[in-house]
């Protein structure tokens, strides 16, 4: 089972010198998740156009298709500006995923062959040598153990939705590293989801991505909180 089709190569891996419609919506959509464009700043047509050298026609549609997920807020008067990421937004963001994955990992089990199982298997070994020392590479199988689970599923668009939202979570977790409690409890309950798939338990697989979903989005929400109380 590949982890390079069409939903890890075709959202949020576009050529940032393209100056397509959707380029334009994921480096604004970029910008916001990593605080380069900052909460409540004005996002005005014409500045954006400049910033990312296009015409104005195609930021303003990025813009209305942010307003439509949240990311941007349009006042009377006032325009467009940026939604906060705040921790509320971060616990909407992992609620979500907590229906979607156990959802997608669910079915995994039903068509999971041994060597899927043992694709899992060896991106876990490579987890648990690597330790958490290189947080980007651990990022980098950590999504890769979740693609092999969710790739094949026929449900394009809430394989799709997966993606973006884990891309949104996983670029607000760069600025909060993984505590060593956490850092235990992922890779226990990694072993828990491969352990589950090969038992074909679907009830049981589901349920601990589950629980894997909501204690790495506590985690996040968590460090969110201190990081917003350290500042006043």
């Amino acid at each position: 089972m590949s982890a390079t089709n069409t939903t890890a190569s075709s959202i949020l891996l576009l050529d940032p010198e393209s100056s397509s419609e959707n380029s334009i919506y994921e480096q604004i959509l970029q910008d916001i998740l990593a605080g380069r464009l900052q909460a409540n700043e004005r996002l005005k047509v014409s500045a954006l156009a400049t910033r990312y050298g296009t015409s104005t026609n195609p930021i303003r549609e990025a813009l209305q298709q942010l307003r439509g997920e949240g990311y941007v807020i349009f006042s009377p008067n006032k325009g467009a500006r940026v939604r906060p990421i705040d921790e509320d937004f971060a616990r909407d963001i992992y609620e979500v995923e907590a229906l979607i994955e156990p959802y997608l990992t669910a079915w995994f089990v039903g068509i999971a062959t041994e060597e899927a199982i043992r694709q899992l298997e060896d991106v876990q070994d490579e987890i648990e040598a690597l330790g958490f020392e290189d947080p980007l590479r651990h990022s980098e199988l950590d999504t890769r153990f979740h693609q092999i689970i969710y790739d094949g599923h026929y449900n394009r668009h809430a394989a799709e939705l997966w993606w973006r939202h884990r891309e949104i979570l996983r670029t607000i977790a760069r600025r909060f590293p993984y505590s060593m409690v956490r850092r235990k409890e992922i890779l226990v309950e990694h072993r828990q989801i491969i352990d589950r798939i090969k038992n074909q338990d679907a009830a049981g697989a589901a349920e601990a991505v589950r629980l894997h979903i909501l204690g790495s989005g506590r985690h996040i929400v968590e460090h969110m909180r201190s990081a917003r109380n350290r500042k006043l």
